[in-house]
């Protein structure tokens, strides 16, 4: 007998309860291969680590148990205290068939492929997850200085040796530490079931949206993807989010609501229904909703979030960025700005590059405030510290800049930037798709 007796379809379902997190829920489980198969220096890896800026080693255990290396520390990063555990084994290479290597170089993909051994880092996130995710990925990568890359798997998903480097060597927080995934419905208008993964170690729910359909379904990604990011900068503190807006205004005004209440809102048999949560996302695990109105904000009258359905058909929402989350991209485009320079003189690309200008005084909101408008600019040239563009638009709130005008910049102008070429069109988060190295 399963946990969840099912009726005949049509019937009363009595509302089951919420399974027991699972280990990779509970704590962060990734698991690193490497670039050849000659193993592990584990006679250094305590010293590796604690090289790292920021980590002091306060305890530490290595040993081995049933051919296995296995080891703990506890560690000092900027001030908090953690417990990070590791062991080397045998790598179980059927856990990522199936899944997502495109990000992957041939490399990398070759490597995980034929890899014999790993090294899986787990560890319970502190109240910052976006710091205990941090340092998690530092001392996997002084751990293994030669991956070729993880797979994470609470996250269920793969990621670039390439990628975890941009992440260890930078002093900004990465907020990558979940995917969304669509499972679509074999029967005609069954939609697709959008969910999350990785969230539960950071102490959220997951977040899903079942009956997506169509256009519908990438912009009810972006939703998922702008409210996961709001909870794990803010955590989960509201009943309401508002995360964007449509083009006549209308705004996007969502909560979310534990699977085992919010499928009382859907037919049983459903995709990501109640039968599909026998062996799976039967935990911490919650469905978005959405308002109508400020009236039903009051009264906490939610609705499926397919009432915006008509107008994803007809129109593109603007998702809102936190003011954290636009300091991120900022700092991110002047960190990586090498990569620009270096695809300037290594490849056939298109570059254009975001400038932030003060906005005239006139046009302020709020006389006592600076604000700036965001203004793309095409690369002309580059030179050692500054570089040369042209206006590639014209300013709604800076009179005396116009489209085509051409101007010297510095890396401190900068606000975000994009590469393209031929094949393909990067941003400072995936700009390591360019290289191999």
């Amino acid at each position: 007998m399963s946990f969840l007796d099912f009726p005949n379809e049509g019937k009363q379902i009595n509302r089951p309860q919420e399974k027991p997190l699972n280990y990779w829920e509970e704590q962060s489980y990734i698991t690193a291969v490497s670039n050849n198969n000659n193993g592990i220096d584990f006679d250094g890896i305590f010293d590796r680590v604690e090289a790292v800026e920021g980590i002091t080693i306060k305890q530490k255990q290595n040993f081995t148990a049933d051919q296995r290396i296995l080891g703990s520390v506890v560690a000092d990063y900027y001030g908090e205290e953690f417990e990070i555990s590791f062991y080397y084994d045998n790598f179980e290479n059927r856990s990522i068939y199936g899944m997502d290597m495109t990000s992957l170089s041939k490399n990398e993909i070759y490597a995980i492929k034929n890899a014999k051994m790993s090294l899986t880092v787990f560890m319970h996130f502190n109240k910052n997850a976006l710091k205990s995710y941090h340092l998690q990925i530092k001392f996997i990568l002084a751990a293994m200085p030669d991956l070729a890359a993880v797979y994470d798997e609470s996250a269920e998903k793969i990621i670039s040796g390439r990628q975890i480097r941009l992440y260890a060597k930078s002093d900004i927080l990465p907020t990558a530490l979940f995917s969304i995934q669509f499972i679509n419905s074999r029967e005609k208008g069954g939609g697709a079931w959008l969910h999350t993964h990785g969230l539960c170690r950071c102490g959220l729910t997951e977040l899903e949206i079942l009956k997506s359909c169509g256009k519908c379904a990438e912009i009810h990604a972006k939703m998922i993807n702008t409210l996961a990011v709001r909870l794990l900068e803010k955590g989960s503190r509201h009943r309401a989010y508002r995360i964007g807006k449509f083009g006549n205004e209308m705004p996007i005004v969502v909560t979310y609501v534990p699977w085992t209440e919010a499928l009382e809102e859907y037919n049983a048999f459903d995709l990501g229904g109640y039968r599909d949560r026998e062996n799976g996302h039967n935990s911490r695990t919650s469905v978005i909703f959405a308002y109508k109105n400020e009236r039903d904000v009051f009264l906490d009258n939610y609705s499926k979030v397919n009432i915006y359905d008509e107008l994803c058909e007809s129109s593109d929402p603007v998702f809102f960025l936190s003011i954290e989350q636009t300091e991120k991209i900022r700092a991110i485009s002047r960190e990586r700005f090498e990569y620009v320079k270096k695809a300037w003189e290594t490849l056939d690309c298109h570059v254009l590059i975001e400038i932030g200008f003060e906005i005239d005084e006139k046009y302020r909101q709020d006389a006592g405030k600076t604000e700036k408008e965001c203004i793309w600019f095409e690369l002309v040239d580059i030179k050692e510290d500054s570089f040369t563009a042209k206006l590639a638009q014209n300013a709604y709130w800076v009179d005396d800049i116009h489209e085509g005008d051409i101007m010297e910049l510095t890396v401190d102008d900068v606000t975000n930037w994009r590469i393209y070429t031929k094949k393909i069109a990067v941003t400072p988060e995936n700009v390591y798709l360019l290289f191999d190295d």
